[in-house]
């Protein structure tokens, strides 16, 4: 689907409009994205049918331009705007707090083209000098630069994890693959990739090495030998394929996938045990006999240790307790019974409480929760409590009419400047669940975040704090927060910590959700779906709490509904 990629170009498209100060137009593309963005459907099956202007927002005019690119894979009138636009938008807009208005007004102000430019002036102390910037604005641009030198050519999780499911799919609908798998970060499930590692297993590599560099979404080879193939998809992604013989797929697997660390440590174990271990499998160091390979479970117990799953192959202890049989069963990906927060049409939602129910309950959902905003965050349609009123009467009823999924009502409200929530205590009292969570006062300091937090925790009415570090993966950093000072107050209070599934969020962290079930703190894993499709979201964030070492036990939707309710307050 091209659905996020026509989406990101309306977007810039509309910010170079707002550079160029045409609010008219930016309105209209802004609206055409987020439409499109949200289609549950094929952008380019809509496109193929000649469906474009029924969609809301898409008139003559930008039905053309998407028509164009869906056809060449450009568009001229994005390359005229470029031309015409005398900075460089597409890096200055990736550093956090950098929007067309602010780079316009940098411009005018400073001449600052692209961001070299933008940190030469912050580090001289020439932007807070500008009228609305201020000392503040220039530090945090500073720090967002640093932060995206440390982003740069790395990909969130979500987004190259559908490529890489698409290039093995087609690798493995080829008679003359064997055994295909993912390797590397990806397989790790690492919350940002550089590239994609593929390895197959084949008695004719070369047939398959053809078929790879020939495969409809390949934009270009960078390397092709007899084994080994490197290609760069249509959409931007980097694939390395490796074509094996299946006696030694294991230990290949074993070596792609595991960080440097932890190899290193295995490959010492085996010096230890008079082995040898490599990508080509574990021999004896005597007779170069190959001892283990096939598997990478027969690798790991020649090495005296129980398998280890590729989400905890980062050396942070695993090593140890598989030699003692001492490995937390992870949580599963097929152990999650239903998603806790989800937005529709009431809110800033793409589908209405049917779809949603109906979409989860083929995704083998038992229950789920709609969560839409509420209070005064105006940009996302909030509901007030007429409106949420209004919803409760639309659940009820379907809760009659659907069967096999129980519809529950929620609502994510607002963490206000001072710890309060944007919605009174009388009508959270009335959900079946009530979602937490912080969306301004990004930059407050450390001791206020968190004051804000532990406040929102202690409200008896606050069942789950949703993404609770506010980060947004490539683009954001986590706002400053003492997350022990927060795990101790969600245990006392017996309040839930979210793993938001969501490709750009991804929080709690990896790192996180280890601290908090050390800290005994329950977990859900919610998708924060604003459309059907997003609802697949969830994979990610079982990766998540798989990579914190979580189990099935730590998660409270892991539960049937009502054994789920009881973990609330």
């Amino acid at each position: 689907m091209k659905n996020i990629e026509v989406a990101e170009l309306l977007n810039e498209i509309a910010d170079y409009l707002e550079f160029a100060d045409d609010t008219f137009r930016v309105r209209a593309y802004r609206k055409a994205a987020l439409v499109i963005e949200g289609l549950s459907e094929d952008i380019e099956q809509v496109w193929k049918d000649g469906r474009l202007e029924e969609l809301p927002g898409i008139g003559e005019g930008i039905a053309k331009k998407i028509d164009e690119f869906l056809k060449t894979g450009k568009l001229k009138h994005l390359d005229e705007l470029k031309k015409k636009t005398p900075v460089d938008m597409e890096s200055l807009g990736r550093i956090e707090g950098m929007g067309p208005k602010t780079i316009l007004k940098l411009y005018r102000e400073l001449k600052i083209k692209n961001v070299a430019g933008l940190e030469k002036a912050a580090k001289q102390g020439k932007i807070q000098k500008i009228e609305g910037l201020g000392p503040t604005v220039e530090q945090n641009i500073i720090k967002s630069i640093e932060f995206a030198k440390k982003s740069k050519d790395r990909v969130p999780l979500g987004f190259a994890l559908g490529s890489a499911e698409e290039v093995t799919k087609y690798l493995k609908a080829l008679k003359e693959v064997q055994k295909v798998s993912v390797a590397g970060s990806t397989r790790r499930m690492k919350e940002t990739i550089g590239d994609i590692d593929i390895l197959a297993t084949s008695k004719n590599p070369q047939i398959v090495i053809d078929f790879f560099a020939k495969m409809p979404n390949v934009a270009q080879v960078l390397a092709k030998g007899p084994t080994k193939s490197s290609v760069r998809l249509k959409e931007g992604m980097q694939v390395d394929l490796r074509v094996l013989n299946d006696n030694i797929f294991g230990a290949a697997l074993l070596y792609f996938t595991g960080n440097k660390e932890h190899n290193i440590i295995l490959r010492r174990i085996a010096i230890e045990k008079g082995l040898k271990l490599s990508e080509y499998g574990l021999f004896d160091s005597r007779t170069n006999r190959l001892v283990a390979g096939r598997t990478e479970e027969e690798v790991y117990k020649k090495l005296g240790m129980d398998y280890i799953e590729p989400e905890m192959r980062e050396d942070e202890g695993e090593i140890e307790m598989a030699q003692h049989h001492m490995l937390p069963k992870l949580i599963g990906y097929n152990n999650i019974k239903g998603d806790l927060q989800m937005h529709t049409k009431w809110s800033d939602g793409n589908n209405t409480v049917e779809e949603m129910a109906l979409a989860a309950k083929k995704l083998g959902h038992e229950y789920i929760c709609i969560t839409d905003h509420t209070g005064k965050l105006a940009i996302a349609n909030a509901l007030d409590e007429k409106r949420i009123k209004g919803q409760r009467k639309e659940i009820d009823k379907l809760n009659k009419k659907l069967s096999g999924i129980e519809i529950l009502q929620g609502v994510e409200v607002n963490i206000t400047d001072d710890g309060k929530l944007d919605m009174p205590d009388k009508v959270l009292k009335e959900m079946d669940i009530v979602v937490a969570s912080i969306h301004s006062g990004f930059k407050n300091p450390k001791e206020k975040i968190t004051r804000r937090m532990v406040k929102a925790i202690e409200n008896e009415n606050v069942d789950i704090i949703a993404h609770p570090t506010g980060r947004l993966i490539t683009k954001r950093e986590s706002y400053d927060i003492d997350l022990e000072a927060v795990f101790d107050a969600a245990k006392r209070t017996n309040t839930i910590m979210e793993i938001n599934s969501y490709p750009e969020r991804m929080d709690l962290r990896d790192s996180h959700v280890r601290a908090a079930v050390k800290a005994g703190v329950k977990l859900v894993i919610s998708t924060d779906a604003h459309n059907t499709d997003q609802l697949h979201f969830f994979k990610l964030g079982i990766g998540t709490a798989r990579r914190g070492w979580a189990t099935k036990n730590d998660i409270i939707n892991t539960r049937k509904l009502k054994d789920m309710i009881r973990m609330l307050k």
